[in-house]
């Protein structure tokens, strides 16, 4: 059998993907490069100068339409057991399904066996 294609597959279109960085992570070893937002009352980024680096906000979200989508077309549907699957038959060319990470070995062999019976 085929492999499974999205209803529509619209381009994803990513506004930025470079990581925020935290200010001054990189000058500093004990400053982690994970974000945190400037409070100082002096800060450069915070006040938005140019030249710095840039703060996240709210124009850098995706569109509504391709938002959690996947590069495949498809959105996650998270599954912990074989009867969640029954909920995807009627919307099985929008949504994928995605194992839980606390699934045991022989549920987890359960499931991919009825997925490629119910092609999800």
């Amino acid at each position: 059998m085929a492999a499974l294609r999205p209803l529509r597959k619209p381009k994803i279109v990513k506004k930025r993907t470079k990581k925020f960085i935290r200010h001054q992570s990189d000058r500093y070893v004990k400053i982690k490069r994970n974000w945190w937002k400037p409070r100082g009352i002096d800060n450069r980024v915070r006040r938005r100068f140019k030249g710095q680096i840039f703060m996240p906000n709210i124009g850098y979200g995706s569109n509504k339409k391709t938002k959690h989508m996947l590069p495949s077309g498809f959105r996650k549907f998270l599954v912990h057991n074989v009867k969640e699957l029954e909920v995807l038959l009627m919307c099985n060319k929008s949504y994928c399904a995605e194992i839980a990470h606390n699934v045991s070995f022989k549920n987890r062999k359960a499931i991919v066996e009825r997925a490629a019976q119910l092609a999800i």
